[in-house]
């Protein structure tokens, strides 16, 4: 024993005269831990390991106890090396999740992990899943207490608040030793893709609303339609089985011959939606941007459409037209027209209104109405807006829905404004003076116009089609 002294001193004392070694190779094993494995020290540790440090303090005064310092040291480091072999190794641990693939703007999503422990022993860990960032969820993370060859199930709520496609590609643990003086972090690979589209829950509202007759609800007026539901085919003979009510008197009577009208049932008439993704839709509304109110309403009135048998087409467009859904019938559109919206985001561009309308005229030649969805803010916009809508009326039925903005309204109708808000309210109501001559110039050119606030789009867009199948505008 005396020998192993002798031979230990002089480290000692060289330990002595350079603290900075020790320290080194102190925090040598926890620096090659922590690049090598993701193993940390926890808060227990720390506090473990704050006793020795503080007991440094009485080799100032007593010099003489510095060997049974370095005691307390090695007991310390010991318990901790001892403690370190108790960590999982990341095999012990598998995970699945489960989730669907489709997922609705703002509406509570459900996931669920499945953690799987495959040692032989009782595993103490904290999960927490790679949820994205525009995805409000709770609880944050599960703590779980893993009996040995056993599973866990937890789930949790997200809620999206961004359309698009989304990647969660891992699932994060931190695994704690027997006795929680190391904390270990384990990712696993765990890939899965969720689309998150605009929110449907409003179409089942609306198909529930027009079996029960409370479309009023959700501010759908009832449209009285104008003349028959069948249109006028050609004129023939009569035959005996025929409605007396469908001769044509007039035609009998030049002819000498008693004629009757002969009517076919009203053809698919075809509606194009322009959907601006330019800078004047970057604006929020309610929460969410101007883009996203639009597919909201545009989504709505296409299920309205396709359900009176009509055909919906959509032309998605800023400084170049991004994707072109050719108009169809049949509820199975529906798919096609969120497929090619949902992942489509307002950009920092000017809108290229005559790229649109170009590609309008060379894809869609027969006559439909076209509903152009955006924002006019400025008078360029405008001009552009009045010369390709007008220039449509010949071929196409055209119709604008442009949206107000609050906070321009609100200061305009303020009462009694004072110094600052005088001026502001007098700039708001010139805008608005200019906005509405521009709104008088549309329709004086036969253009359709809906000056609506963003959030009451979908009704009065509705209605207003309801209103040309109603007059066979088309």
């Amino acid at each position: 024993m005396i020998g192993l002294w002798e031979i230990i001193s002089p480290w000692l004392e060289g330990l002595r005269q350079r603290p900075w070694l020790l320290l080194f190779l102190f925090a040598a094993p926890y620096l090659l831990l922590t690049w090598r494995r993701k193993i940390y020290p926890s808060g227990l540790q720390i506090l473990l390991l704050l006793g020795p440090c503080l007991a440094t303090g009485l080799i100032l005064a007593r010099p003489e106890l510095f060997p049974f310092l370095v005691a307390i040291d090695l007991a310390a480091a010991a318990a901790a090396l001892v403690d370190l072999f108790t960590l999982p190794s990341p095999a012990a641990i598998e995970v699945e999740r489960q989730l669907l693939r489709v997922a609705s703007l703002q509406q509570n999503h459900r996931i669920t992990l499945t953690v799987i422990n495959t040692s032989r022993r009782v595993l103490r860990v904290t999960v927490r899943d790679d949820c994205p960032a525009s995805f409000a969820y709770e609880p944050k993370q599960f703590e779980l207490n893993l009996q040995p060859r056993s599973r866990s199930t937890v789930h949790y709520e997200a809620c999206p608040s961004e359309r698009g496609a989304f990647e969660l590609e891992r699932v994060y643990f931190r695994c704690r030793s027997w006795l929680g003086l190391w904390h270990q972090l384990v990712k696993k690979p765990a890939l899965s893709i969720v689309h998150v589209y605009p929110d449907m829950k409003q179409l089942a509202e609306y198909a529930i609303l027009a079996r029960t007759n409370r479309l009023s609800q959700i501010g759908v007026r009832r449209t009285r339609k104008i003349g028959q539901d069948n249109e006028f085919e050609r004129l023939r003979d009569y035959a005996l089985d025929d409605n007396y009510k469908h001769i044509d008197w007039r035609t009998t009577a030049r002819r000498r011959k008693l004629t009757v009208r002969d009517f076919q049932t009203s053809q698919s008439q075809r509606i194009i939606f322009l959907l601006d993704c330019g800078r004047m839709m970057t604006n929020e509304s309610a929460g969410i941007s101007l883009l996203d109110h639009s597919l909201n309403a545009l989504l709505m009135m296409s299920y309205v459409a396709l359900r009176q048998g009509d055909s919906v087409g959509l032309v998605s467009f800023s400084d170049k037209v991004h994707n072109f859904v050719p108009p169809r019938s049949g509820m199975s559109q529906m798919n096609r027209l969120l497929h090619a919206s949902f992942d489509r985001f307002p950009q920092l561009v000017e809108s290229r209104y005559d790229e649109a309308f170009l590609y309008l005229s060379a894809h869609c030649r027969k006559r439909s109405l076209v509903v152009l969805l955006t924002n006019v803010i400025d008078e360029v916009n405008s001009h552009q807006v009045q010369q390709y809508l007008g220039s449509a009326m010949g071929r196409h039925l055209p119709m604008g829905v442009l949206m107000r903005d609050h906070r321009l309204f609100d200061a305009a109708d303020k009462e009694d404004p004072q110094g600052a808000d005088f001026y502001r309210a007098a700039a708001a109501a010139e805008i608005l003076t200019w906005r509405h001559q521009v709104l008088a110039d549309l329709e004086h050119q036969g253009v359709l116009m809906i000056d609506t606030f963003a959030e009451d789009m979908t009704a009065k867009l509705v209605n207003r089609y309801l209103e040309v199948k109603a007059r066979h505008l088309l």
